[in-house]
């Protein structure tokens, strides 16, 4: 297993997709949160983050299926999928260490985002006038929420050998989980039931957390939701083989 993930996160580093992509993340994100009248956090006048926090959701449905897009695709592309799944290790090895790998990924996208908070800490009056907990909530979130992703992406990847489809697929099923049931609880035929079709959707669990408020209840949805679609994954993947 462990075979697997160095292959497939040195796989990632040696390409320059992976940097081309975290690179493009980290400049519009940058691009958002400091120029951009709308959304700049200097034109905001607030010592917080929760602008970065609130955008990055929507960066990472691109981010993230660039990322997993490669994982299985490019396998059964290149021919070496057959040989990756006669090997003597067991299906859910391989889908946990390649979903690991891209998740090392994301958090290597998310580090040097750390320098806005430093910058914002450093920029307010008094010095350090940021709510860090709240900070730290929501990175928390995000991690959470880049795993869930990365499921999807996985999942998405495993359907098929085409990377651009895969690409597609995932950045889909990523919208359609954030924000979807959101949408679909207005309806007027939901209404009764508005709370729980809300309660599905990712947005509302990484709402919550990203107050700097941790639940079990919403640590329970990101852990099941992220082994769910690798379940599926792995369900995809045992027919195949």
């Amino acid at each position: 297993m462990y075979a697997v993930f160095k292959r497939e996160l040195f796989s990632f580093l040696s390409s320059m997709v992976a940097y081309i992509t975290i690179g493009i993340f980290l400049l519009v994100s940058g691009l958002l949160l400091w120029f951009f009248p709308d959304t700049s956090i200097l034109d905001y006048g607030y010592a917080e983050l929760s602008g970065f926090f609130s955008l990055v959701p929507y960066l990472f449905m691109f981010l993230i299926p660039a990322i997993t897009m490669r994982s299985f695709a490019e396998e059964r592309r290149e021919g070496t999928y057959e040989l990756l799944v006669t090997r003597p290790i067991h299906i859910w090895q391989i889908v946990v260490a390649k979903y690991l790998a891209s998740l090392v990924l994301v958090l290597f996208a998310l580090i040097p985002t750390v320098v806005y908070y430093y910058s914002i800490s450093k920029l307010g009056f008094p010095e350090g006038n940021i709510d860090s907990g709240s900070v730290i909530g929501s990175y928390i979130g995000l991690f959470l929420l880049g795993a869930a992703f990365t499921a999807i992406g996985l999942f998405s990847s495993a359907l098929t050998k085409n990377q651009v489809i895969a690409f597609v697929i995932c950045a889909a099923l990523c919208a359609f989980s954030f924000l979807g049931f959101d949408y679909t609880s207005q309806i007027a035929a939901f209404q009764p039931i508005e709370s729980t079709i809300t309660n599905l959707g990712i947005n509302q669990h990484y709402t919550s957390i990203s107050r700097g408020v941790l639940d079990t209840r919403d640590l329970i949805y990101f852990i099941t939701f992220s082994v769910l679609f690798l379940l599926f994954t792995k369900l995809i993947i045992g027919g195949k083989r």
